[in-house]
C-alpha cells in the first residue's frame, strides 16, 4: 500500500515560492483565511499576510515591491490552483527595518 506524499499548504507554498526567488533575509507569511470564513470571498480562495525583508526590495517603490511579490506568487502553478482571494503585503528593504 502506497501512501500519498504529505499535503503542503497554501501558505507554505507562498513561503517557498517567495524564499526561491527573492531571498528574503526575514519572512513571514500568515494564512487568515479562518478570520474570513463566512463572507463571499472566503468560497473563491485563501486570505493570506505577507511580511517579507529584501535585498531584492533596494530602491523601489511600495508599489513596485507588491508587483514583485504578487508576481512571485502567481507564477507558483500550485498556487495559482490553489486560488488566493487576497494577500496582504508587508515589504521592506534592510535598512528600513528597526530592531
Amino acid at each position: 500500500m502506497s501512501s500519498s506524499p504529505p499535503r503542503v499548504s497554501a501558505a507554505e507554498r507562498i513561503r517557498a515560492a517567495l524564499e526561491e526567488r527573492l531571498a528574503p533575509v526575514q519572512l513571514a507569511v500568515e494564512d487568515e483565511s479562518a478570520h474570513h470564513a463566512g463572507h463571499a470571498g472566503a468560497r473563491e480562495g485563501g486570505h493570506f499576510r505577507v511580511r517579507i525583508v529584501s535585498e531584492r526590495f533596494r530602491g523601489l517603490t511600495s508599489l513596485a515591491r507588491h508587483r514583485l511579490v504578487y508576481e512571485c506568487v502567481t507564477q507558483e502553478p500550485t498556487l495559482r490552483a490553489a486560488g488566493i482571494h487576497a494577500l496582504a503585503i508587508e515589504a521592506r528593504a534592510p535598512e528600513e527595518i528597526t530592531s
